[in-house]
């Protein structure tokens, strides 16, 4: 039973693609909706029940799934942030491949079931490889228009850099354990474990779009809406942070393992806040926020607080998923994404009253159950260092400055006695589906409740930070500072105008780390392939060239040769046998025949003169006997 979670999503999904062709939205929406909510009680049952479940593929090769703590969570967050997005997106997108791009969303959460419930590397890397597929599909599933299969590639090769990790984490657990199961990867030890290790952070790091592979995020908005909000929320941004959550225990027997990822996680969540501060396109601002939030979670894991981690994996899903389609309606009423551009308050009063809960929620107000997983990672922080706590406590002031800035750009007020006029109204769907996100965002509140926290602990397998009261005192003054300058910022009319500039521009795009990679590593890389294909052409080719060159005019050569050698012996061959010919013809009919007609005229003659011999006459007769019985005395007398 365990093996349909993931497989009757991933199996529908064609079903859905071509049953869903040339039909109305609803028709798209009602069977696609059935189905998810379908996986989430069987994902509620499996989380209730922990079956398992085995698949032998071959020799040594065993497919497994289990339940543990954590998978019972996330196994249950991924199909509702599917049924949010695909019903939103049923009735948001284009009605151009919309079956096609519905289908794909549900195949993607399926695959994202496999990952989150797989109980051995190999079924983990199934479902990582599954993940980026569909990840890749979906960010070009407008492929017609220009630049979208570019980005979606681009999305794609910096992912699979990192899924390279993963195949050294196969064969690191092979080699090491004997087993490709969870159970067995505490035998690891020595250099097959820093492999591990190695392999799982750099995937990780990657799929969640840390440093410095945070740019490719900024690729995949090239998708509809819709996908950016699933995969940010609980598919594949939420991979690497689920690994790193899943295999904490094994992974932090490494010593660098924590320093390492608490520094990467750290940065991220810097550089992302400040991108974001900065970033004038609405889906980009989300995007640098994730990488940013993820960032956090890395900190925990590294800092031996996985728990910490897990609470904001999912406030961050609940949220961050209807602050994408939120954004998706806001870019569609402004036919733009520029957050100037914006300021659809009035226009949209119930979306920007949703959009005002998720930013509170993203910016860590209390009582947002997301606020109190932004403290238990300040905590966790703590624990490691104080410093490392300061860090956190302002990359959180960098939170509640982008929050409040997406918001108040979003659908803040618009200036006095302009109206911006809407190139869209959202559907009732598109409006649920956000207070959906809402509903879930308030009822995380419970996590500030004490009974919950032992809860928490259990299922992330870890225990919770305590930290003193002054990290949190800390994290609240700096969340109001940051809070306060943006709206006097948006009053000013400072927030949102800033002034374009190369220098900004770069900020913006990820501290320009996309033109130096490209400058450092990608230009390099073509120049030496460019020069290595010159080479190619004028040495390792020039031979070639050469031969088939020359071998027409040796061709032409020997057929010259052939006419007048090989050709010209043919012909005196020819001439000789006709002449032999002839003199055999002649010699024939003068000689062989000649002889014929001379023993055929002997043998008349003979015939003749026997036939005289008959007269009939006895005498006659008589006479010949007596002269023949003469000779054979004669022949005997001498043979004596």
């Amino acid at each position: 039973m365990i093996w349909l979670v993931p497989l009757v999503p991933v199996a529908a999904a064609p079903v859905l693609w071509l049953a869903g062709a040339n039909r109305s939205r609803a028709r798209i929406a009602a069977p696609a909706a059935a189905l998810l909510a379908g996986v989430i009680a069987l994902a509620g049952w499996a989380a209730a029940a922990r079956p398992q479940g085995s698949y032998r593929w071959g020799a040594g090769l065993t497919l497994r799934l289990a339940v543990d703590d954590t998978a019972a969570v996330v196994g249950i967050v991924v199909p509702v942030a599917a049924l949010l997005v695909v019903a939103y997106a049923s009735f948001h997108e284009r009605r151009r491949g919309l079956s096609r791009l519905v289908a794909i969303l549900v195949g993607f959460a399926g695959a994202m079931e496999l990952l989150v419930l797989a109980d051995d590397v190999l079924t983990l890397l199934i479902g990582w490889e599954l993940v980026g597929a569909c990840s890749w599909a979906l960010i070009a599933s407008e492929w017609e228009e220009a630049g979208k299969p570019a980005a979606a590639a681009h999305a794609f090769l910096v992912t699979r850099f990192g899924d390279l990790g993963l195949f050294a984490v196969v064969g690191a657990a092979a080699a090491g354990t004997g087993s490709l199961a969870y159970a067995d990867l505490a035998r690891l030890d020595g250099g097959w474990l820093h492999l591990f290790v190695g392999g799982i952070v750099l995937a990780a790091a990657a799929k969640s779009a840390q440093l410095p592979f945070s740019p490719w995020l900024f690729s995949a908005m090239a998708g509809p809406t819709s996908v950016s909000a699933l995969l940010h929320a609980a598919t594949m941004v939420a991979a690497g942070a689920f690994a790193l959550i899943r295999l904490q225990p094994v992974l932090d027997r490494a010593a660098w393992f924590g320093p390492v990822v608490i520094a990467v996680g750290l940065a991220t969540a810097l550089a992302g806040g400040v991108i974001a501060t900065m970033q004038q396109d609405a889906k980009k601002l989300l995007a640098a926020s994730t990488s940013a939030q993820y960032g956090l979670m890395f900190v925990a894991v590294g800092a031996g607080y996985p728990a910490a981690a897990l609470a904001h994996l999912v406030a961050h899903a609940a949220f961050k998923v209807g602050l994408f389609l939120a954004a998706g309606i806001a870019i569609e009423a402004a036919s733009s994404s520029e957050l100037g551009r914006m300021r659809l308050g009035r226009e949209l009063r119930a979306t920007a009253t949703a959009s005002a809960v998720l930013a509170l929620a993203l910016a860590a107000v209390p009582p947002l159950g997301a606020a109190w997983t932004k403290e238990a990672i300040v905590s966790a922080a703590g624990k490691a260092a104080p410093s490392l706590a300061a860090g956190v406590v302002l990359a959180g002031g960098l939170s509640a400055w982008y929050a409040a800035r997406f918001h108040l750009l979003a659908f803040g007020p618009p200036p006095p006695d302009t109206a911006p006029e809407l190139a869209r109204r959202p559907a009732r769907v598109e409006q649920i589906a956000v207070w959906a996100s809402v509903v879930v965002s308030l009822g995380l509140g419970v996590l500030w409740w004490p009974a919950a926290h032992d809860a928490i602990a259990r299922l992330a397998g870890g225990e919770l930070p305590e930290g003193p009261p002054v990290e949190a005192i800390a994290a609240l003054l700096v969340l109001a500072a940051a809070a306060y300058g943006a709206v006097t910022a948006f009053r000013s009319g400072a927030l949102g105008r800033e002034r374009p500039d190369r220098r900004r521009a770069a900020v913006a795009d990820w501290f320009a780390l996309p033109a130096g990679t490209k400058a450092v590593i990608v230009d390099p890389v073509l120049a030496v392939a460019r020069g290595l294909g010159r080479f190619d052409t004028l040495v390792l080719d020039a031979p070639i060239r050469a031969a088939t060159a020359l071998t027409p005019r040796l061709a032409v050569a020997a057929a010259r040769a052939d006419h007048r050698v090989v050709d010209a012996g043919v012909r005196a061959a020819a001439a000789l046998t006709r002449l032999a010919a002839r003199l055999g013809a002649t010699v024939t009919e003068r000689g062989v025949d000649g002889a014929v007609r001379q023993i055929t005229g002997v043998v008349a003659q003979g015939g003749r003169d026997v036939r005289r011999l008959h007269t009939g006459l006895a005498h006659h007769y008589y006479v010949v006997a007596a002269g023949g019985a003469v000779v054979l005395v004669v022949l005997a007398a001498v043979a004596r």
